[in-house]
C-alpha cells in the first residue's frame, strides 16, 4: 500500500473516531435504556424508521447474531435485498450498519452522523440511540426488500424497539446476561427480551428455559402476538450430516448448517421456520443455512500472525466471543464434539469485560480444559478486568492459570505449551474484535458508549 493511500485511511478512520467519541459525548451515562430520547431525534428527522423495508426483528440473549446471520444469507437466496443492522461490531463500527449486505462506507456513515448530530440539537442521546438513528436514515433511504434487525440490549426499551410494526419478532434462548441493566432472574430478562412482540405480529420462539418460556408466553397474550415455539410449533435436528425441520405441514431436508457448533441447530432451526413463514422456498433457506458466516463464532483462524502460530506450531486456534455462562455451555459442548473426532489438548486464552461471571464461564470447561491464559484488552466500554483477578477466578475453578502481557504472546505462549494443542481465544466479543484486528496498521475501533 503507498504512503499516501495509508495516510488517507489514517485520516478517514481519525475524522470516524472523533465523531463517534462526539456522539458518546452526547449523553453521561453508556447505556440509559429509554425510548423518549430516540423518538424526539426521529420525529426530527422525518421519521425514518416508519419507512424502512419489511423488518425481521431478533432479540435474545445469545445466538441473535447467529440467527441474523442466517436470515440474511435466506434472504439473499430468496431473490431479496438485505440490509442488516448489528451490535456491537469486532473490528470497524461500518460493520453495524450494512446495505445490500455490506459494511457502510466512510463517507456515507459520517454524512448520517452529521444529520443525526444536526437534528439533535446538542440534546442528551445515548451513543447507542444516536447510531441507531442514522442507520434508520441509511436503511430508510436505500430501498430495499428486507432488514435484519438485532436488538441491542434487552428489547422493550431498547432503541431498536421504535418500530412500530415489524414482519416478524423473533426471540433466540434467554439466558442471565447484563443483570445490572435487565433484572437479575431469567423472568425478568425474558420479560425484558418479550417487550418487542407486538399485536398481530407473528413470533418465533427459539428453545428456552421453561421459565423463560413462561414469562414470553404470558407476554404475548397480553399484546396478541401470534407465538410459533420450538419444541413444539416446530423442529430441528441433524440427520445424516443434513439438518431437517419440521413442522406441521412441512419436512425440509437442508444443508447443515454453515457454522460450527451443536447450538447452530438451534439457530438454525429458528431461522429456517421464519424462512417458512415469510414464504421463502426449502431450496433457498437450504442454501442461506449453507452460506452463512458470521466472524467471532467459533471461527477458525488461520489468516495473520495468529495464523502464522499455527502453521509453525500445528495448533489449531478458535476464536469465539460468547461472554456468559449459556455461551459457556454451548461452546463446551461444541469442543467435547471436536475432541471426540480428534483428541488435543484444550487451552483457553481469554479475557473479560467487568460484571461477567467468570467462574461461570470458566466452569464448563472443567474436564475439556486444564490450562488458563489470561489476558486483557482496551477496546469495548471500559476496557477488561484485570487479567491477574481472572487468572484467580480460573484458579478457583481448578485450572492451572498464567497471564499474559498481550493476546499474540498469550497465544504464542498456548500454542507452545503442548503438542499441537487446541486453542480457545474467547470470553469477550471485544477480545474477540481484537483477535481480528492483529496484523493490521490500526486496532479495532473502540466503543465509546
Amino acid at each position: 500500500m503507498c504512503p499516501q493511500t495509508e495516510a488517507a485511511i489514517s485520516a478517514r478512520r481519525q475524522a470516524l473516531d472523533d465523531a463517534l467519541e462526539r456522539l458518546a459525548r452526547l449523553h453521561p451515562q453508556k447505556i440509559d435504556l429509554s425510548l423518549g430520547r430516540l423518538q424526539r431525534l426521529l420525529t426530527a428527522l422525518g421519521s425514518p424508521q416508519d419507512v424502512l423495508p419489511p423488518v425481521i426483528h431478533v432479540a435474545g440473549t445469545n445466538g441473535k447474531g447467529s440467527t441474523c446471520a442466517f436470515l440474511a444469507e435466506m434472504a439473499k437466496a430468496a431473490g431479496e435485498r438485505v440490509h442488516i443492522y448489528t451490535s456491537p461490531h469486532l473490528v470497524d463500527f461500518n460493520e453495524r450498519i450494512r446495505l445490500y449486505g455490506e459494511p457502510v462506507s466512510d463517507d456515507v456513515l459520517m454524512e448520517a452522523f452529521a444529520r443525526c448530530e444536526a437534528a439533535n440539537f446538542g440534546e442528551p442521546i445515548t451513543f447507542f440511540e444516536i447510531t441507531t438513528a442514522a442507520a434508520f436514515l441509511l436503511f430508510s433511504e436505500h430501498p430495499s426488500d428486507r432488514l435484519i434487525l438485532e436488538v441491542g440490549l434487552g428489547g422493550r426499551f431498547d432503541a431498536t424497539n421504535v418500530i412500530a410494526k415489524p414482519a416478524l419478532s423473533v426471540i433466540t434462548p434467554v439466558s442471565l446476561d447484563h443483570q445490572d441493566f435487565l433484572g437479575d432472574t431469567i423472568e425478568k430478562i425474558a420479560a425484558e427480551k418479550a417487550g418487542i412482540l407486538k399485536f398481530g405480529v407473528p413470533a418465533v420462539i427459539s428453545a428456552q428455559d421453561e421459565k423463560a418460556r413462561t414469562v414470553i408466553a404470558g407476554e404475548a397474550r397480553k399484546v396478541g402476538a401470534p407465538l410459533w415455539v420450538y419444541g413444539s410449533d416446530f423442529d430441528a435436528y441433524p440427520q445424516h450430516g443434513r439438518l431437517v425441520y419440521q413442522d406441521e405441514t412441512r419436512c425440509w431436508d437442508l444443508s447443515s448448517p454453515g457454522l460450527i457448533g451443536p447450538h447452530q441447530t438451534i439457530n438454525g432451526g429458528v431461522a429456517a421456520a421464519c424462512g417458512a413463514m415469510l414464504g421463502w422456498p426449502e431450496e433457498a433457506v437450504s442454501t442461506g443455512l449453507a452460506k452463512a458466516r458470521w466472524p467471532g463464532r467459533l471461527q477458525s483462524i488461520t489468516a495473520g500472525p495468529i495464523g502464522e502460530i499455527v502453521r509453525e506450531t500445528g495448533a489449531e486456534i478458535w476464536l469465539d466471543g460468547g461472554h456468559n455462562e449459556a455461551a459457556a455451555r454451548a461452546l463446551s459442548h461444541a469442543f467435547a464434539d471436536m475432541d471426540e473426532r480428534q483428541e488435543r489438548p484444550l487451552i483457553l486464552v481469554c479475557g473479560f469485560s467487568p460484571n461477567k461471571d467468570v467462574r461461570g464461564w470458566f466452569r464448563h470447561f472443567t474436564g475439556l480444559a486444564r490450562h488458563v491464559i489470561t489476558v486483557g484488552f482496551t477496546s469495548g466500554r471500559g476496557g477488561s478486568i484485570d487479567p491477574r483477578d481472572a487468572a484467580k477466578l480460573g484458579m478457583a475453578e481448578g485450572f492451572t492459570v498464567e497471564c499474559a502481557s498481550s493476546l499474540l504472546h498469550a497465544v504464542r505462549t498456548a500454542a507452545r505449551t503442548r503438542p499441537a494443542p487446541r486453542i480457545l481465544i474467547g470470553g469477550s466479543l471485544y477480545l474477540a474484535g481484537e483477535a481480528l484486528a492483529l496484523g493490521r496498521d490500526l486496532p479495532p475501533q473502540s466503543t465509546p458508549g
